[in-house]
């Protein structure tokens, strides 16, 4: 899989330019369907990640993209279940986590925010 580029709004992997927020899991692109983490808006002042969302936990490794400036709030739920399925969970700004993701992404999944 080749991230080719990422600015605020979009991403292009293999040729294909996404405008959403992506789910990548063992290869498969999806959107992220972040309907499930909606309550938690109020308390976030953003629609967090929670563990109520369709995680991508078959990996060993998992890269959390949280926007262009990093906004993405990451829930401690999503923090303990990572660790209790001794998955190493990367938070970084996504611009990082697509760097990551090109240069050691072998056996890891991916949640990617594509604005703030």
């Amino acid at each position: 899989m080749d991230f080719e580029s990422f600015s605020f709004g979009s991403i292009q992997i293999d040729g294909v330019t996404y405008e959403h927020d992506l789910v990548i899991d063992r290869g498969e692109i999806r959107k992220r369907k972040k309907r499930a983490s909606k309550e938690y808006r109020a308390t976030y002042g953003h629609t967090p990640l929670s563990i109520k969302e369709d995680i991508p936990w078959h990996c060993r490794r998992l890269v959390v993209g949280t926007g262009a400036q990093g906004a993405l709030p990451v829930m401690d739920e999503v923090l303990e279940e990572a660790e209790r399925r001794h998955v190493e969970l990367l938070r970084l700004p996504t611009a990082e986590a697509v760097a990551v993701l090109n240069t050691g992404g072998k056996d890891a999944n991916a949640i990617l925010h594509v604005t703030c």
